[in-house]
C-alpha cells in the first residue's frame, strides 16, 4: 500500500464522530506516511517492504477493532452513557428506557423519530454540557424545557450555534407543544424569568416517551 492509497483510505475511517478515535487515527496516519516518505526518498526494497506491511497491519487491526464504528450507529448495541440524543444510520433517534420488569435498568432502543440530514451521530460530552442536559436522559420528552437552566443553556450560543443535533431536537418537541424554539430563546434572552412564566402557564409538558413524540399543542395564549 503506497501513500496515496493510504491518503484515499483516511477519509472514510475517520468518519467514526468519535473525537479521542480520530485523534489516534490521524496520529497513525501521519507517522504511516512520514515512514512511507522516508522509504521513498531513500529506496531500500526490505524497508519498503516493512513500512506497507505496518500500514497494512495497522488498517486491518483498526477494522478489526472498530467494527461497529466503521459499520454505523445501531441503537441497540449503544451503552446507556452513549444513547441518549444519538441519531442511528438510519436516521432515527435512539432513546434510553427502562427494561421491562426492572425500572433500575435500562436499555438503548430505536425510537420512530426520524431526524432529517443527520444519521450515524452520537451526541459530544462538549455538546451535551454546553446545552445543559444530561448523559442519562430517559425518553424523548420537552420537560428539560420547563427548566430555566436547560431553556437558558439551550438557546446559548454556545449550544445552538454548535449543537444542530440538539437544536433539532428541541425545536420538534417545542413546536409539538405549540411554541417555537427561536421564538422561545429570544423571550429567553430577553426576560428569562417572564419567558419561563410563560411556558409554565401553558401547562406542563408530557412524561418522557419512547416511541415517538407525544406532545399536545396547548390553547393559544391570549
Amino acid at each position: 500500500m503506497n501513500a496515496s492509497s493510504w491518503s484515499r483510505l483516511k477519509p472514510s475511517l475517520l468518519y467514526l464522530n468519535e473525537p479521542h478515535i480520530t485523534a489516534f487515527l490521524n496520529h497513525c496516519w501521519i507517522t504511516s506516511t512520514n515512514h512511507l516518505h522516508f522509504a521513498k526518498t531513500r529506496p531500500d526494497p526490505a524497508m519498503a517492504l516493512s513500512n506497507q506491511i505496518m500500514v497494512l497491519a495497522l488498517v486491518l487491526s483498526l477494522s478489526l477493532a472498530l467494527p461497529s464504528a466503521l459499520a454505523g450507529v445501531t441503537c441497540e448495541d449503544l451503552h446507556i452513557n452513549r444513547c441518549a440524543f444519538a441519531v442511528s444510520s438510519e436516521s432515527k433517534r435512539c432513546v434510553l428506557e427502562s427494561m421491562p420488569g426492572k425500572p433500575t435498568e435500562y436499555q438503548c432502543k430505536t425510537s420512530d423519530v426520524v431526524v432529517e440530514n443527520i444519521s450515524n451521530h452520537i451526541e459530544t460530552e462538549a455538546c451535551v454540557g454546553a446545552c445543559g442536559l444530561e448523559r442519562k436522559t430517559i425518553g424523548i420528552s420537552s420537560d428539560s424545557l420547563m427548566e430555566t437552566r436547560v431553556a437558558q443553556k439551550i438557546c446559548s450560543p454556545g449550544c445552538s450555534n454548535n449543537c444542530p443535533n440538539i437544536v433539532d431536537l428541541y425545536s420538534n418537541l417545542a413546536s409539538g407543544e405549540g411554541a417555537s424554539l427561536s421564538d422561545l430563546c429570544m423571550k429567553i434572552n430577553a426576560n428569562p424569568r417572564r419567558a419561563m412564566m410563560t411556558i409554565l402557564s401553558s401547562g406542563a409538558a408530557p412524561g418522557p416517551v419512547s416511541g415517538k413524540v407525544e406532545a399536545e399543542a396547548p390553547s393559544p395564549s391570549p
